[in-house]
């Protein structure tokens, strides 16, 4: 009887070392395998036009995630592990983790839209909501801006993708709109020749569309003149400034001038009836 267990102990020692050593090898096959399709994905991914390397990044690690984990599971199996169990209870688990996370794999979702649909790119100056910036990263989480004024700008992407998005600088040209309002009694005409001239003589002024102005409202105290002038978009700010600036020196030089409402103080009499008893 003790050689009977003796030979089933000896036995299963050697089932168990078999197993052992197929795990080992499964564990080192299935390594390799999750870095080379990783590395593949990464390649594959980088040769299409306009990748992202985030989600590049993304992908890839995925991809080698899931290898591993199959691999783990096959390696407790060659063990005599019941994964049926374990598959279970993490399938629970991610259950309950997702519905505790799920603002944040909102966030990963709508990152991973953002990075598909690409609204915007690192170094676009973009407006969400009511803030603007310059993108600076963008990942599967959040979106980082840095305001004019320097400031960081953190936003979940979920907030990001839910809301209005202004790309500031995904068209290669912009219109500078300038509002300005000349006096009734000046002439009109001439007016509007100033302005245009003002505005077509600056170098960064487009030809093509060329430079309009004209009339667009009557207003209490003035004509209201609307000119347009077509920039690139780099140029801008820096051109909407210097556009104002030789639109008020173009107006001065001509001696066209712009209204500007006035406040008149007006000294009520005494009211009606209103008398100081005299005195007695």
């Amino acid at each position: 009887e003790n050689a009977s267990v003796l030979t089933r102990l000896t036995d299963m020692a050697g089932d168990f070392a078999v197993n052992l050593v197929v795990a080992v090898l499964i564990l080192a096959l299935t390594w390799v395998v999750a870095s080379q399709a990783s590395r593949a994905v990464n390649r594959g991914l980088s040769r299409l036009p306009k990748a992202d390397r985030t989600l590049i990044l993304f992908l890839s690690q995925l991809t080698r995630w899931v290898i591993l984990i199959v691999g783990l599971i096959a390696i407790l199996r060659r063990l005599g592990v019941e994964t049926t169990s374990i598959i279970a209870v993490l399938g629970a688990a991610s259950l309950a983790i997702g519905l505790a996370l799920q603002g944040a794999l909102g966030n990963v979702a709508s990152g991973v839209m953002l990075l598909l649909l690409r609204p915007y790119r690192v170094g676009d100056f973009v407006g969400v909501g009511d803030k603007v910036g310059t993108v600076q990263k963008l990942d599967l989480f959040t979106t980082e801006l840095t305001s004019p004024d320097g400031l960081q700008v953190v936003m979940p992407n979920g907030k990001v993708f839910g809301d209005v998005i202004v790309n500031y600088g995904a068209n290669p040209t912009r219109r500078v709109e300038i509002a300005v309002d000349v006096h009734y009694d000046a002439d009109l005409d001439r007016a509007l020749k100033v302005l245009h001239d003002a505005v077509d003589a600056h170098d960064k002024v487009l030809v093509d569309p060329a430079p309009w102005a004209g009339a667009v409202a009557f207003k209490d105290s003035g004509v209201g003149v609307l000119v347009h002038a077509w920039v690139a978009s780099p140029d801008f700010f820096a051109t909407k400034a210097e556009l104002h600036t030789a639109v008020k020196r173009a107006l001065d030089e001509a001696g066209i001038v712009i209204p500007y409402p006035h406040q008149v103080h007006v000294e009520a009499g005494p009211a009606s009836g209103d008398r100081r008893p005299e005195a007695r």
